[in-house]
């Protein structure tokens, strides 16, 4: 069999498996709180692997080690903003999101949770979720359906646009049928296919180059500064990086999974795996590796940065355990897609379609228009991923401003401070999500800040002032706010 043969045969199966485990999930799969929740009966280890496999898409495998390997390790601040803010979100949100969660009316999406939570009966809280939600999930999975693309015209030599809709036509199917239990045992594999990956190709690199000191003696020959974490930075750079950590408080796709834990005490194991997968998960040593591994071998080209790690699995390994590094990028990729188009869905359904009146329906009807909630979006994210006008990093990282301004502060108030009012939250929502908007289309001075610290800072004061304003108290609020806290005291305590 061919070198090409053996890489094809490995995606082939990879595919089955995600298959197959999207049909047992669908036989799983009963009623709503089923399809976009899995019955909170998610272990913490697959939370935790399936809440970094949906967080690091193919921005992970491509998307960073590019921008590393073109600028060197002034690039992985990003890396270390993203740790920290992880490590942050675990420890204090995901415990009492997950309690306050099922005090709150038994919430199962964060639009319905911030509903439930502030008591908003106008719906217009709601309603405004979901729209930020459809907006900028639709741009977020399309990121993800141009990484497809990009990867099959990389490793197969096959066109973009066919690559793209075979990832993504086999990514809606398991969603489309599995729901939240297909999504997340997906990702659970996923992860763990990821991070083996991660570790593999950057160790046989090192080998192939001849170790430490060549490899410092290869990247110094092409550029000292790769090396460096300060040179080339600008204050503003490397803040800009640290801040992608404050997204974490607002991702609805990863946030989602800490309300589906059994337990609130579960946070605790769920925080060490998913930290120990994200320190493991080291895709700047890849970038590195192929800096010096390519200036060893002028004769390979590599004509994007962003398929660094493709070549390099491709180049290092007998084709068959190639065709597992390629298909562990396909992994990072649909295990994004797939948590984000089962968000978008149940914004479209649960936070929308139920919000203007559609509730005296049976479970089956809603799972039905969740399906086709999927289909609608994976269709408008394909259309806007055919001529993509932006690399990958590009995409995600507005996507993701977009979320950690538009709900991080949000969640955060809502769970820590009793006084936020509907509102507020509303006020802080649009004015994070219009900054985010506007600061990422000017560039020049103060404008290259990454546009999450603004918009994260100008919510937080606006829905502060607002809720001041417009603050009442509510025994039935206070309540349930001192419940949950009592809740996150005595996890804290057992802890």
């Amino acid at each position: 069999m061919s070198d090409v043969g053996y890489q094809i045969l490995t995606i082939v199966i990879y595919f089955a498996v995600m298959l197959a485990v999207g049909w047992f999930s669908y036989k799983r799969t009963k009623d709503l709180d089923d399809y976009m929740l899995g019955g909170r009966d998610l272990p913490p280890s697959v939370a935790a692997l399936s809440a970094g496999a949906a967080d690091m898409s193919g921005w992970l495998l491509m998307g960073l080690p590019g921008a590393v390997y073109a600028a060197g390790l002034v690039e992985a601040w990003i890396a270390v903003g993203l740790t920290v803010g992880a490590w942050v979100n675990w420890k204090i949100v995901a415990p009492r999101l997950r309690s306050y969660s099922e005090i709150a009316s038994d919430s199962i999406t964060i639009p319905s949770f911030l509903e439930n939570r502030l008591r908003d009966s106008s719906r217009l809280l709601r309603i405004a979720s979901g729209l930020i939600i459809l907006i900028f999930f639709t741009f977020y999975v399309s990121s993800g359906m141009v990484a497809g693309g990009t990867f099959f015209e990389s490793s197969f030599g096959m066109s973009y646009t066919t690559g793209m809709l075979l990832v993504s036509s086999v990514t809606i199917i398991y969603t489309l049928f599995g729901g939240f239990l297909a999504v997340s045992y997906t990702d659970f594999l996923q992860g763990v296919m990821m991070v083996i990956a991660l570790v593999l190709v950057p160790v046989m690199g090192l080998f192939a180059v001849g170790g430490f000191g060549e490899l410092s003696t290869s990247i110094n020959a092409v550029n000292p500064d790769l090396l460096s974490f300060v040179s080339g930075a600008t204050v503003i750079g490397v803040i800009s990086s640290l801040a992608w950590g404050l997204g974490y408080f607002g991702q609805p796709h990863i946030i989602v999974r800490f309300m589906a834990l059994r337990t609130p005490a579960q946070a605790v194991q769920g925080r060490r795996i998913g930290i120990g997968w994200m320190l493991f998960a080291v895709a700047v040593c890849t970038a590195l590796v192929g800096v010096a591994y390519f200036r060893q071998h002028p004769e390979l080209s590599l004509a994007n940065p962003e398929t660094v790690y493709l070549r390099l699995g491709q180049i290092l390994f007998h084709p068959l355990i190639a065709g597992f590094m390629l298909a562990a990028v396909l992994a990072a990729i649909m295990s994004t897609i797939s948590s984000q188009l089962l968000v978008t869905s149940s914004a479209l359904v649960e936070d929308l379609y139920k919000a203007v009146g559609n509730t005296q329906r049976p479970d089956t009807h809603y799972v039905l228009m969740g399906r086709i909630a999927v289909l609608g979006v994976s269709v408008v994210a394909m259309l806007l991923a055919i001529s993509p006008n932006d690399s990958i990093l590009g995409l995600v990282a507005f996507a993701w401003a977009g979320f950690g301004a538009s709900f991080g502060p949000t969640i955060v108030m809502s769970l820590y401070w009793r006084k936020l009012t509907p509102a507020g939250a509303v006020a802080g929502m649009v004015m994070g999500a219009l900054v985010v908007g506007v600061w990422g289309n000017v560039s020049g001075g103060i404008f290259e800040l990454y546009e999450i610290l603004p918009g994260f800072v100008a919510n937080a004061f606006v829905a502060w002032a607002v809720s001041m304003g417009t603050y009442e108290p509510s025994a039935q609020i206070d309540a349930e706010f001192d419940e949950a806290a009592a809740r996150a005291s005595a996890f804290a305590d057992a802890t």
